[in-house]
């Protein structure tokens, strides 16, 4: 049975949580998993790179000597892609670099993901900022040993004294848990979530 400890938010354990065998307890499909990672980067391409062919480059208009008796290599026009300042052969063009994957693959892959990392879940009762500061946010992550490592907080609702408290901190990444996701996870040294969020994911996944 798959259990993870409940702390408050001072550090001290306050109970255990059994967690849902069939999301949690799991053997991660590292194939499906990689293809979602893929998946996930390949879809922040934005793809608008590009490059002239020799037939959209300027200039070039006629042939820039004679085909015989210059001592030159024959040339058709100064914007061929051996010029300097010619077109690119074989270049970058625009394109769309998304990939597909199933509903049943992409669920499977969210499985997975949460699975492998369930050993470094720091579930608490609650994560409430009472000020927007900073400084208070470092606080907690400091109590709950989470200040020095790469940080996935997962809350079930965003409130604007946690945005503002934690928006400033490199190595912390806040969001709900309706949008959790695969690239954020495996990413992730830590993840620090709340036991409402753990509801969310486990009714979700189920």
């Amino acid at each position: 049975m798959t259990k993870v400890a409940l702390l408050n938010i001072k550090g001290e354990k306050i109970e255990d949580i059994k967690l849902n065998e069939d999301i949690f307890g799991i053997e991660p499909n590292k194939k499906v998993l990689y293809d979602a990672i893929i998946l996930s980067r390949a879809s922040l391409r934005q793809g608008t790179h590009s490059t002239k062919t020799r037939s959209e480059v300027s200039g070039g208009g006629r042939k820039p000597w004679r085909q015989k008796g210059t001592g030159h290599a024959r040339q058709g026009s100064i914007r061929a892609v051996q010029w300097r300042g010619g077109g690119i052969a074989f270049g970058p063009v625009p394109r769309d670099y998304s990939k597909k994957m199933n509903r049943k693959e992409r669920r499977l892959a969210l499985k997975s993901a949460v699975a492998s990392k369930i050993k470094d879940f720091v579930v608490v009762d609650e994560l409430v900022a009472s000020t927007p500061k900073t400084k208070d946010m470092v606080k907690i992550l400091t109590t709950l040993k989470l200040n020095d490592v790469n940080t996935l907080i997962i809350v079930k609702e965003l409130d604007e004294n946690l945005i503002l408290a934690s928006r400033n901190i490199s190595n912390v990444l806040l969001i709900e848990a309706n949008e959790i996701n695969v690239l954020d996870l495996v990413a992730a040294n830590k993840v620090l979530i709340t036991k409402d969020a753990l509801s969310v994911i486990e009714e979700v996944l189920k």
